[in-house]
């Protein structure tokens, strides 16, 4: 067999290899070149999708999550490896299975009716609706709404609740195609979705575009403070681009003609911000939180590149940390599973090698997950009744963000020694005798 060899000049290849590298590589927010490592937590696969058993014979895509700060702007970030439509076409994520997500943005929904005065005449629209569990409150208020979301099947659920759902991706060109319907919003809602967008300056320039002239936007994502402060590294997956400090925010808002107009913390997500922004040039005036939190992110060294330096040395600690806990309780012959299959479960499982071998399966209560695999480690997925059958010793507790809410759910596992461990920001265990208070 005769094989010809294509002689491709090396300075073609090289120079085709660097305009690449130099893509992949410039910040989202200022198109600075990306040169400082935030954390590298190796190869993952796509963590919010799960493994059919037909499938676990077959490959499964890894992408790494190698995650960058820019020195410009500050803003941490991870390259798109993977594309939204890939991602959030069809996903696994449905916002109402947490009843305590779910009353937090009911508890939204009445509060920013009653602060911005919205009624029969207003419009909300929220990016990123999934399955109606925000914009269903505002139905009964009397408040027309909206909502946009790019996966088919999530939406879907949406509509039968009654909520309006437009299925495709939010940005410049949509805002501008339902500005021209006479569309525009009063509120734009987006919740945990900023970090999801790849295109940051479109997507922000969408909202300007989108925003009544006296309208406001509220965002509501993970704060980079407290993901730093509590090594929160199981947060970083493929679909969260970028992680949010005001410092951030403030630059992004102000190169679209926004301005950060209020900011409250929130307990959400392991410690949230909720920005308010409204047009540059809107009567609305600044409340004092937004430049006493600056100010305080001033102080924690945001704005210098080298207070970044340490967030990896801490993640790796986590892990051999958690890794000696459950190794410890394996070799005693203990029995352990987990509790959740959201998309930072993976992240953990993933970077930490915890397989089949440490948890027997896990469970969730999403009837879209069960009977399903994690991805990557291949876990089971189980109905939450599995915990009461197996009467594990250990349950880790995967979405720790919502411990509080399956403590209280699942009290009832010290009737036999039961006990949850919480893995993050460090290993600790809520045994039986904390149960039983």
């Amino acid at each position: 067999m005769n094989v010809q060899l294509i002689d491709t000049p090396t300075d073609v290849v090289d120079s085709a290899h660097e305009a690449q590298l130099a893509h992949a590589a410039r910040c989202r927010l200022c198109g600075s070149q990306l040169e400082h490592v935030f954390v590298d937590l190796g190869s993952s696969p796509l963590c919010q999708t799960v493994i059919a058993p037909e499938q676990l014979d077959e490959m499964e895509p890894h992408f790494p999550l190698h995650v960058l700060v820019c020195g410009e702007c500050f803003l941490v970030q991870l390259r798109e490896y993977v594309s939204p439509e890939n991602i959030f076409r069809e996903y696994a994520y449905f916002s109402s299975y947490s009843t305590s997500w779910v009353a937090h943005a009911k508890a939204y929904c009445e509060m920013i009716k009653q602060r911005l005065g919205l009624g029969t005449d207003s419009l909300v629209v929220e990016i990123a609706s999934n399955d109606g569990y925000l914009l269903q409150h505002f139905l009964p208020l009397g408040v027309p709404v909206l909502g946009v979301e790019p996966a088919a099947n999530v939406a879907k659920v949406a509509v039968e609740k009654g909520v309006p759902t437009l299925v495709d991706f939010f940005g410049f060109d949509l805002a501008g195609a339902l500005a021209a319907e006479g569309r525009q919003a009063d509120l734009i809602v987006g919740n945990n979705v900023l970090a999801q967008v790849p295109q940051l300056n479109d997507f922000v320039a969408g909202l300007a575009r989108l925003l009544k002239p006296e309208g406001v936007i509220t965002l509501e994502f993970p704060h980079l403070e407290r993901l730093m402060a509590e090594n929160q590294f199981d947060t970083i997956y493929h679909e969260h681009f970028s992680y949010f400090s005001l410092v951030t925010i403030e630059r992004l808002a102000a190169s679209h003609g926004l301005r950060i107009i209020d900011v409250e913390e929130l307990p959400t997500h392991g410690g949230s911000l909720r920005v308010y922004l409204a047009h540059a040039g809107s009567a609305r005036p600044t409340e004092k939180s937004v430049p006493d939190l600056l100010a305080r992110e001033h102080q924690l060294g945001f704005r210098d590149i080298a207070s970044y330096a340490s967030f990896a040395e801490q993640v790796r600690r986590t892990k051999r940390r958690l890794l000696s806990f459950l190794i410890e309780a394996k070799n005693a012959g203990k029995t352990i599973c987990g509790y959740g299959a959201p998309g930072k479960g993976n992240t953990l499982l993933n970077y930490c090698g915890i397989g089949p071998d440490f948890l027997d399966f896990t469970v969730d209560r999403n009837p879209y997950k069960q009977g399903q695999f994690t991805p990557g480690m291949r876990i089971p997925i189980l109905p939450v009744e599995a915990i009461d059958a197996a009467r594990p010793d250990y349950i880790l507790i995967l979405p720790w963000n919502l411990k509080d809410e399956i403590v209280q759910q699942m009290r009832h596992v010290a009737e036999w020694g039961g006990t949850f461990i919480v893995p993050i920001p460090e290993v600790a265990v809520i045994g039986p005798k904390e149960l039983l208070r």
